[in-house]
């Protein structure tokens, strides 16, 4: 067999290639020529699965090491009997992360306590109900709003959109939809907007067409108290330089980006893959994977335990610098730039790697860091 497959799909060539020769690529170069004699494409979210590219090809099975499919033609796929498979919720606990790292590090620069505000996630699949739990776990107030959620459960769970975006903090984890009775494309638009408090603190990890950017920019220039997290952009790679430069943190669309999460989407498509062939899979194999950048920590002081933990265990101002020196370069540099630090982006662990040394018998401490994933030592 033939297999295709973007070349960031980490551990792709020892993963699959016991089913045939694997050619990789990069993503955004995967061309109808790449694919003509392919029996099997493995790509991410940056190439577009649809009959341009796959007409002409002897491709029967697609696998996206993603957990949104926005960019997949599904119709297409099922009309011409191709099979599909993709990755859900592979990098939840990373998405989670990123959002908790990007709350501690805005209430160290605005000075002011999480379990003093209210957090508002518009959004419960499964990135979104792992950050309901570490929420919780930090014993910070937490309002859920996802109607297509409260329709199926009729559950008492969920609150209404106006709750919500009473919140302090707004934190959005939707798929991107056109469809349905709940279509999430340009959701947030200046009717949404106007709803948010004008200090308040607003997050999208989930797609950047999800946001109106024009109405977000006039919202943030009409409120300079409001602050603005933003992972996802429309149009990228070629993203809005003058929305960028407003923004608290901006980070190029790497949220999910763990290398855990990453190996759990290969994995995951593997087992669809076998499963397709109608094979045994392996046991999943023992990797050599490098250690988080702080591997173990000792807090020596109860005061900002948590915080400091998080931001030892993933800390977003690195990442955000990296993006915001894209306003330094070029405008037709930028997109390649954006591209550059994805495709380039440094190892990055989940909190469960990063080992903590506590001194002290603060059961307290203890309990919390445990809940948020993080391996005590003693």
């Amino acid at each position: 067999m033939k297999i295709i497959a973007d070349q960031h799909i980490p551990f792709v060539r020892q993963t699959f290639s016991r089913f045939g020769e694997v050619v990789v690529l990069n993503g955004r170069a995967i061309s109808p020529g790449h694919v003509e004699d392919a029996d099997i494409l493995l790509v991410r979210s940056v190439t577009r699965i649809n009959a341009g590219l796959l007409e002409n090809s002897h491709v029967r099975f697609v696998g996206s090491a993603t957990s949104g499919i926005d960019h997949v033609d599904t119709d297409y796929l099922g009309a011409n009997k191709i099979r599909f498979a993709y990755a859900p919720g592979c990098n939840a606990r990373s998405v989670a992360e990123y959002v908790l790292s990007s709350l501690f590090v805005l209430a160290g620069q605005y000075d002011f306590s999480l379990q003093d505000k209210t957090i508002a996630i518009i959004g419960c699949g499964k990135v979104g109900s792992c950050l309901q739990e570490l929420i919780q776990a930090l014993g910070v107030r937490c309002l859920v709003n996802d109607p297509p959620l409260k329709d199926k459960t009729g559950g008492s769970l969920y609150c209404g959109l106006e709750e919500a975006l009473s919140a302090d903090i707004v934190t959005l984890h939707v798929p991107l939809t056109d469809r349905g009775n709940y279509p999430t494309r340009g959701m947030v638009d200046a009717d949404f907007l106007a709803q948010l408090k004008p200090q308040g603190i607003f997050i999208n990890t989930s797609r950047g067409e999800v946001v109106d950017e024009a109405a977000l920019k006039q919202f943030i220039r009409d409120h300079r108290a409001f602050s603005v997290v933003l992972d996802v952009w429309s149009n990228e790679p070629w993203i809005d330089a003058g929305l960028l430069a407003q923004v608290a943190i901006g980070t190029p669309h790497i949220a999910g980006y763990s290398l855990d999460g990453k190996l759990r989407a290969t994995w995951m498509l593997y087992r669809q893959v076998c499963n397709y062939l109608e094979v045994s899979a392996d046991p999943e194999p023992e990797l050599a994977m490098p250690p988080a950048e702080s591997s173990g920590i000792c807090l020596a002081m109860e005061e900002d335990s948590i915080q400091f933990a998080v931001l030892a265990g993933y800390d977003v101002r690195s990442d955000a610098a990296s993006l915001r020196r894209m306003l330094e370069i070029p405008g037709e540099l930028r997109g390649d730039y954006f591209d550059a630090l994805r495709n380039n982006y440094p190892v990055r662990r989940e909190f469960r790697q990063t080992g903590i040394d506590l001194p002290t018998n603060n059961a307290y401490i203890r309990e919390k860091l445990v809940k948020l994933g993080f391996t005590i030592n003693r």
